[in-house]
């Protein structure tokens, strides 16, 4: 299979994933304007809190629509691998904006700590807030659906971000409900901090995982065991292996390793061999861009190649 071709059916899918990332948008206006009604007929500053964490929802799934379709641009001459790593760019922006988010809840909690005030119309307003929950539940679990059928972090990463928004939206909603019950006003700025806090450790984790990527972290472990599970079945064709590496770029997936034939085989048949290796592994990782180097098994200098970066 050509680069040219395989860099087309990875692309395809991409470009699909771009009608997931609107479907977020959308969800992010229509919480906003949801709990925003309910903030304004409350007057909560949990719910406050919750409203300006769903801007950081629009803000990142406008990064994840523009992320996307940059992942889908095909190679170039610049950029060789493809533009796949973009998705990483999205889930670390996200998480940036999460961070942000949870410093302008604080500062607005601990002003109504020091200075608090009663709410209004909690019944109504907390149905509102309810009707905003639920969109982001379903959206979360589409997209997560998504991000995981098609490997993309990006999706995955807003999905996250909108449950952790649900969690959220359920601690705020019943911290107002224990406020408008037992009239106790010290509770609605507190549970905002709570939400601060949580939304903290997401955007950290949205932004270590990023950052991972971007660093080029190898498979999961049961990905590399998986392919060695391929090798144990060629090596009773008197192959062997070696120098494996992988890496994982946005929703693609790179793979490299020596093939090490009989010296007496011709280039055709070492090489006949190599593809159904590679197809094999592609079977296993589909749109996996899979990269084989053939050697001779028995010259002794096949044997002080594995390391990256070559002494001799």
């Amino acid at each position: 299979m050509s680069d040219q071709n395989q860099a087309a059916q990875t692309a395809a899918p991409l470009i699909r994933l771009e009608r997931y990332a609107w479907l977020s948008i959308a969800a992010a206006i229509a919480t906003i304007l949801l709990k925003g009604v309910a903030w304004w007929m409350t007057g909560s500053v949990g719910l406050l809190s919750d409203a300006i964490e769903s801007f950081v929802n629009l803000a990142g799934a406008l990064m994840a629509l523009w992320m996307l379709i940059l992942a889908a641009t095909p190679a170039d001459k610049i950029h060789a691998y493809g533009h796949s790593k973009a998705e990483y760019f999205s889930s670390a922006f996200e998480g940036f904006l999460i961070l942000l988010a949870a410093v302008s809840i604080a500062y607005a909690a601990i002003g109504r700590l020091l200075n608090p005030q009663p709410l209004e119309a909690v019944g109504l307003g907390l149905l509102v807030s309810v009707a905003a929950s639920v969109i982001n539940f379903m959206v979360s679990r589409i997209l997560m659906a998504a991000g995981r059928q098609r490997n993309s972090i990006t999706l995955e990463a807003d999905a996250h971000h909108l449950m952790t928004d649900v969690w959220t939206s359920v601690g705020v909603i019943g911290g107002v409900g224990l406020v408008w019950l037992s009239g106790w006003l010290w509770l609605d700025p507190v549970i905002a901090l709570l939400v601060a806090a949580n939304i903290i450790w997401t955007g950290v984790t949205l932004m270590s995982r990023s950052a991972s990527g971007l660093m080029d972290a190898a498979l999961p472990a049961e990905a590399e065991e998986q392919i060695e599970a391929i090798f144990a079945e060629y090596r009773a064709q008197g192959l062997e292996f070696h120098a494996l590496r992988t890496r994982q770029a946005g929703s693609r997936t790179f793979i490299s390793f020596h093939v090490l034939a009989p010296g007496h085989w011709s280039i055709q048949l070492g090489h006949d061999w190599s593809e159904r290796i590679e197809a094999a592994i592609r079977n296993l990782l589909p749109g996996a861009h899979v990269t084989t180097h053939l050697e001779p098994i028995e010259d002794p200098v096949s044997m002080v190649d594995q390391e990256l970066d070559r002494d001799v």
